[in-house]
């Protein structure tokens, strides 16, 4: 939605707000707790789970007036549920035909001109304020939706949410013509974390499992990254796929005799088990063969 919603609208402003678990303030929470149960225990627990002091490694106890504890099994829900009534349902009342859309604490809004997404930086800020919250200064920005047919001049255009970098790219129609787009693919944040992911498996020093039992292990976790990022732009995961096969490579070389110190032959020796038995690995089925 977020994708199609950049090419009907020209500029984006993307949000972040500072520390929003450490700046909830905790009468608002609790009044909006209290418009979706009446429930005393629940509203007793929360207030005192709330309100419960920190301590210090020094055994000091810090007494907390505001914000939920970080890591804490309900402070994400409490913390959408303040952001529900400070922001979803005021720009709904106040701005209801301008597109937006949160997760936790980053959202992005669609605006037809800079004026308007000026406008809106500044109300959101004010609104923000007054109930205790800010946006991130570093994290906060206008974007400008640059395609073939929006060629203006602007510092901002590009935007990161939620794993993928939405930018102008090069794109095909459906006669085969090259044209700019602006469309999402993986970020290079999202890329990077996937890498390091793969590296920990340490697949090379596996020597005593199969092919089949790697698969078992690591095949979910493979077809849900390409699900997810390879949606949009999937030549953008070679970079993740081709590690993984390098190290199925170095698995191969580790675990047969004939195969140590050849990694061409390794290397062809895993394509042709690609090519046998695709379903494999989920990579393999999409074509990204050792």
């Amino acid at each position: 939605m977020t994708r199609k919603r950049c090419w009907w609208h020209d500029w984006v402003l993307e949000f972040d707000i500072r520390g929003l678990f450490d700046n909830i303030r905790h009468d608002l929470l609790m009044i909006a707790l209290k418009r979706h149960t009446e429930n005393k225990w629940i509203l007793l627990y929360v207030e005192r789970w709330l309100k419960a002091p920190m301590q210090e490694a020094d055994g000091e106890l810090k007494v907390r007036e505001m914000g939920t504890p970080q890591g804490g099994v309900i402070s994400p829900i409490l913390a959408n549920l303040f952001l529900h009534y400070t922001f979803d349902m005021w720009m709904r009342k106040h701005f209801p035909k301008i597109p937006f859309c949160r997760y936790a604490d980053d959202g992005l809004l669609h605006c037809r001109n800079l004026a308007q997404a000026e406008f809106l930086k500044v109300r959101i800020s004010e609104r923000l304020r007054e109930c205790g919250l800010e946006f991130h200064p570093d994290k906060t920005h206008i974007v400008y939706c640059k395609d073939i047919h929006r060629a203006k001049d602007f510092d901002k255009i590009q935007f990161d949410f939620l794993g993928f970098t939405f930018r102008p790219r090069l794109s095909k129609d459906k006669f085969n013509r090259c044209f700019v787009n602006f469309t999402p693919a993986a970020s290079a944040v999202a890329l990077k974390a996937m890498r390091r992911r793969i590296r920990s498996w340490r697949i090379q020093l596996k020597s005593d499992k199969s092919l089949e039992d790697l698969s078992r292990m690591f095949g979910p976790v493979i077809r849900g990254w390409l699900n997810y990022y390879g949606r949009f732009h999937r030549s953008k995961m070679h970079c993740v796929t081709r590690l993984i096969n390098l190290a199925l490579v170095r698995w191969v070389m580790r675990k047969y005799k004939g195969f140590r110190g050849h990694k061409t032959r390794a290397g062809r020796w895993l394509f042709a088990i690609a090519k046998s038995k695709p379903g494999l690995f989920p990579h393999w089925n999409f074509g990204f063969n050792p």
